[in-house]
């Protein structure tokens, strides 16, 4: 009887030394996503990479500063496109301008994390300063690109406001629809560069909305040229031909915009009929949850006046 108890002692004092030598997610060890502290491994496109579970000095080289911005996570660095938009400006003072060619500069911010683009110059030094994501532009849907809320830990937050968008969208489209005509098209143009663009569906400038959600046409001219690349240039001579029944004009007021006071821009039926709707273009290149918020205010206030 003496050996069975000596027995039951020792494997319950091996249990409970096991038990307390448990990893528990903290110190050094990897956290879940849900976790508020430590860190957890991100399945990036390049890999598994280590990154904060609740990243407090972030970094963006590229296109998704709205993301970050819209999911309450604090920014110290972003792009110089970001910085330059007129709505990001009041939330971004206190951002500096990065790129990724200026490493001292990224150095200097000591972000915990970095995000950019697959394109991103200089990405094995940035892994250096820290852990650094990249994504590839245009590889998921506009909305799926938002789900960089799983980066952030905020993955709750990303798809409640996914869910909410799309049917504000929807709504706003069967009724823009049920003003215009369901066989109205709409065109999206913008003059960049000494350069004259009309858009496919999933290249910003509110294109995503119009098309993919509000289920507005396009006219067959900009199928046929824009919809495979996103974009397609083209000469102010040839404008009428790709013009939808209405016309959004994502305007740069520093570029040349002389093709507006050509007699064939005054004569393409949009025009004659006030069916241009003007916005800054450098309020609407993007696709992320700020933008598109504006994006849809700025539509249903020009197709339905409210």
């Amino acid at each position: 009887m003496k050996n069975i108890l000596l027995s039951i002692l020792l494997l319950f004092t091996l249990v409970i030394s096991a038990c307390s030598s448990h990893p528990t997610g903290q110190g050094n060890q990897p956290a879940s996503p849900e976790d508020n502290s430590g860190t957890f491994t991100y399945q990036s496109e390049n890999g598994p990479i280590e990154v904060p579970a609740t990243p407090k000095r972030v970094v963006v080289l590229s296109s998704f500063a709205g993301n970050v911005m819209a999911l309450g996570v604090n920014l110290v660095g972003v792009d110089s496109w970001s910085k330059m938009n007129p709505r990001f400006q009041d939330k971004l003072k206190d951002a500096a301008e990065v790129s990724d060619e200026n490493l001292e500069k990224n150095i200097e911010l000591q972000p915990d994390l970095i995000i950019g683009l697959s394109n991103t110059k200089n990405l094995e030094k940035l892994s250096k300063i820290a852990p650094t994501v990249t994504y590839t532009y245009g590889k998921v849907d506009y909305l799926t690109q938002h789900q960089i809320g799983k980066l952030l830990n905020k993955v709750k937050e990303a798809r409640a406001w996914i869910d909410d968008f799309k049917k504000r969208a929807q709504q706003a489209g069967a009724d823009i629809r049920a003003k215009i005509g369901e066989n109205a098209t709409v065109s999206v143009i913008e003059n960049f560069d000494k350069q004259l663009y009309v858009f496919g569906d999933n290249w910003g400038r509110g294109t995503e909305i119009l098309y993919q959600e509000m289920k507005l046409r396009m006219p067959e001219k900009v199928k046929e040229t824009a919809l495979k690349n996103g974009y397609f240039a083209l000469s102010p001579e040839v404008l009428p031909e790709f013009a939808g029944d209405y016309l959004i004009v994502s305007k740069n007021k520093e570029a040349d915009n002389s093709f507006q006071e050509t007699d064939t821009y005054k004569n393409m039926p949009a025009v004659k009929k006030h069916r241009v709707f003007e916005v800054n273009a450098k309020e609407f290149y993007f696709n992320d949850p700020l933008t598109l918020e504006f994006q849809l205010d700025f539509f249903i206030k020009s197709f339905l006046g409210s």
